[in-house]
């Protein structure tokens, strides 16, 4: 979207949010000059003016974002933004809590490097925090960096990712493995290929080489060593999250204003009795 529609938009919503100003100057020039009346002139002519300039203040304000964002996406790198701390800041934005995370994030290039960013956490992002893997774009000179929410979500195993290689006649489902994904989104990007739900790479022959090795590679990893295939050895189904984890979960839950405190109490005391 062009900057000229963009504040248009922006305008147009302004003066309905602080339209008693365009209200009180119609007023007034249809009521022809009236000594009484003058005060709403000013006003409404005061008011217009702080619409107008609140309008071209928010459109520069996205512009300039958009296009820092732009400028990221071109010469960034795709980083992992591992979630270290989780702070409560008891600030609600439209109803949705606000919270301090502490990241330690690694990339291709870069000098792992600490940072704290305070996010909304909004229903759809509340599982990639709890998670605690999160891809953040980077600038490698400066170090300063942007969380990318969609590419998050792929990588924290919220959206399904599967991998059909014809030369093998199968599809690998790699939904989940962090590793893997964040290595395949940093081929993409290098070749410029965006982030679609349904991407063909077989007019780009070099990327899919290196997709498929990423794909193959992960999926020999995930064949259990011959031993462990052993009979006498029983297989036991995952029952659930540790004890660890949940206690983890809890502790974001309660920093990000999900439950109170005495729920917190109520669960930790019901997890460590069930011990």
């Amino acid at each position: 979207m062009s900057t000229f529609w963009r504040y248009i938009r922006i305008q147009l919503f302004v003066l309905l949010c602080g339209i008693v100003g365009p209200i009180f100057l119609a007023i007034y020039f249809a009521t022809g000059p009236d000594p009484m009346l003058e005060w709403m002139f000013w006003t409404g002519l005061l008011v217009t003016a702080a619409d107008v300039l609140i309008a071209l203040g928010i459109t520069a304000f996205g512009a300039h974002s958009a296009a820092r964002t732009a400028e990221l996406e071109a010469r960034g790198v795709l980083a992992l933004a591992q979630i270290t701390g989780i702070h409560e800041t008891n600030t609600r934005i439209n109803e949705q809590p606000l919270v301090k995370l502490d990241l330690s994030i690694t990339g291709p290039g870069l000098t792992p490097f600490t940072a704290q960013d305070r996010v909304v956490a909004s229903v759809s992002r509340l599982p990639m925090i709890t998670n605690r893997k999160l891809v953040a774009i980077v600038d490698p000179t400066t170090n300063e960096y942007q969380i990318d929410w969609e590419r998050s979500a792929l990588v924290g195993g919220l959206m399904p990712a599967t991998f059909t290689v014809s030369e093998d006649n199968h599809t690998y489902d790699l939904t989940g493995q962090s590793g893997p994904l964040l290595e395949i989104l940093q081929i993409l990007k290098a070749h410029g290929i965006g982030m679609n739900n349904m991407v063909d790479l077989r007019a780009n022959p070099a990327a899919r080489q290196q997709v498929q090795a990423v794909v193959r590679q992960s999926a020999v990893q995930q064949v259990p060593a011959p031993a462990a295939m052993a009979p006498s050895a029983p297989v036991t189904a995952p029952t659930g999250p540790s004890t660890a984890q949940r206690l983890q979960e809890l502790e974001t839950l309660r920093a990000t204003g999900a439950i109170t405190d005495a729920e917190y109490a109520a669960k930790r005391q019901q997890i460590i009795e069930a011990l």
